[in-house]
Formats: C-alpha cells, structure tokens, sequence
C-alpha cells in the first residue's frame, strides 16, 4: 500500500482540498481522490471542498457533489492537492487546521511542506501525475482515469510543455487505456469557448503590448471590462497562454483587477525565464514556466516591477 493508502485504511472522514480558483489539474487530482475512495473505500466518508469549479469540468464524475461551503465537523483526514501554500485553501483551511491526520500531495517546487505527511515532486508534469503514483494502478478505473488525463493535460499544455516527460506520456497511455473519451475532454476542457470568452479573449489580445524588446508582453483586464462583457474570473482561463505563443516573446504577463489597485497576476514563460522566482518574490508561487501571484498599485506599477526582475534574468543569459 501506498503512503495515500495507509492513511485512507486508517480513516473513516475524510476532506478532500485543492486551492482557490481551482483549474484542470486542482480539479482533476481532487475528484480523482474522490471517486477513488468511493470506489475502493466503500466504508468511508469522502467530500471535496473547493471553490466554484468551471462547468467545462462538469464531465467529471463527482463533479456535481464538490461542496463549496465549510461543513460542521472536523475530519480523521485531510487530503491537500496541488497547493504549495496552506492559505491558497481559502476558508477551507478550516479542515487542514483541524484534521487528526492530513497529507500532501503536490508538485509546485515552492512547495516546503505543510501537511503531516508529504508526497511532492517537484519535477512532475502536475499534481495529478503524482498522484497516480499513490494509487493502486489496477484498481483506477474510468472514471477516476477521466480525472487523472485531465489534471495532466491542462498542467502540460496538451503535452506542449516542457514539464512533459517520457513518464507523464506513459501515464497519460495507461489513462487512455481506460477507455476515457481523450479528445473530448482535451476539446471540452482545454480548447471550447463561450461566445464571451472569445470576446474578452480578443479584446486582451488586441489590447497587448510588447515590452524588452519584444521578448516580453502584457495585457490586463479590468473590473470594469469584466462587468461590460459580463464574464468571471473563469471566462479568462487561456488567455496568458495565447500571449505565451506570440512568435518572438519569452515572458508573457497577464493582469485582472480584482480591487481597486489590486491585480491578480499570471506569468509564463518558454525557456529564459523562471516566473516561479519573481512570483515567490512577489507572495506568490508556481513552476518554473507557470506562477502567479497578486500585486497591487496600478497596472504600470505591476509591469514596472515585473520587468525589473524579467529583465534581469534575461540579461544573465545573454
């Protein structure tokens, strides 16, 4: 039996987390527990506490029982899924804070360890290809494959980026030989958008601008700009990722508001720069290509202060 294993033997409650504004890879790896557990455990009590959750994801199975309000009673169990930060869990805290037993299972590299137990690796395409590896490979079925494929591909780009290994391919197979519907949900989840999402999509793009000689670009989104196209904070998912791909550029910023002079900030980058050292600096966390954080003063003050730090990695590899 695996670390995760042992631990749901010796249970009987059990809370399931991911962190705030859960994507693909928070999403998946949680209700791959879920079913999981439901279907091997059948004497236990498993619930997963997370943030609305986008309807792309609603293929999932376990996905219309996600509970996004604090219960009553604490937990044997806490199990904590992609989330480098204990206060990324938001009000759900609750339970980490008050479990008998909780374990970690991740692969942000900024993660140091929070949980009684840990199972992080830092060079793994996503939390979900970690947690595969906690599993009893005979015993995931469909359902939880479905979840596990999911959580890779939005973590990997659909296998495009450079956190992909020979191993995250292997397992995606193994998930494929489950007889999940793959091009579905890569279409579903990863690529289909609503009328107004292509619109804001279009409006961030047309809006960039280039920056260190075109290597960098940034665009922002603002409240304002939200309440007009009448979009949420999960209407903007794949935007950072378009400015990414833009021919020439290697650090790629994308802004919303979320307060007044308060911005959420995405940062990706192809090969020159680590985005998860200027997002540690900056409160926040993430991978090398991938992090985020959130900043405040207006707009230019965030790119003035992210381009400092860009730039400076950018000259030492010249």
């Amino acid at each position: 039996m695996t670390k995760l294993e042992i631990m749901i033997d010796q249970a009987k409650t059990i809370a399931v987390l991911g962190h705030v504004n859960p994507d693909g890879d928070c999403a998946g790896s949680c209700l791959a527990v879920y079913n999981y557990v439901q279907e091997q455990y059948a004497d236990k009590t498993v619930t997963v506490y997370l943030e609305p959750v986008s309807e792309k994801f609603s293929y999932l199975k376990g996905y219309d029982q996600i509970q996004s309000e604090l219960g009553k009673e604490s937990v044997d169990l806490c199990i904590c899924l992609d989330c480098s930060d204990q206060e990324r869990f938001g009000k759900f805290k609750w339970y980490l804070d008050t479990a008998a037993q909780s374990i970690c299972i991740d692969h942000h590299i900024t993660n140091q360890g929070f949980a009684m137990e840990q199972v992080i690796d830092g060079a793994a395409s996503s939390t979900c290809e970690v947690l595969f590896t906690q599993l009893t490979e005979e015993k995931v079925t469909k359902a939880v494959a479905e979840c596990i494929y999911t959580g890779i591909i939005h973590d990997t780009g659909v296998f495009r980026y450079s956190n992909t290994s020979k191993k995250t391919m292997e397992i995606a197979g193994k998930m494929m030989e489950r007889g999940i519907d793959f091009g579905s949900i890569i279409d579903d989840s990863f690529y289909r958008k609503t009328y107004l999402q292509t619109q804001i999509l279009g409006r961030a793009l047309f809006e960039s601008v280039s920056f260190l000689d075109k290597k960098c670009v940034f665009t922002v989104v603002r409240k304002k700009d939200m309440d007009f196209y009448g979009v949420g904070k999960s209407d903007l998912e794949g935007i950072v990722e378009q400015l990414r791909v833009i021919d020439g550029v290697e650090c790629a910023i994308f802004l919303y508001e979320v307060g007044v002079h308060m911005y959420k900030v995405s940062l990706r980058s192809n090969k020159k720069v680590d985005v998860s050292k200027i997002a540690v600096y900056f409160g926040g966390g993430g991978h090398m290509r991938a992090a985020g954080c959130t900043m405040s003063g207006s707009f230019h003050d965030v790119i003035n202060n992210l381009s400092g730090h860009i730039e400076k990695q950018l000259s030492q590899e010249t």
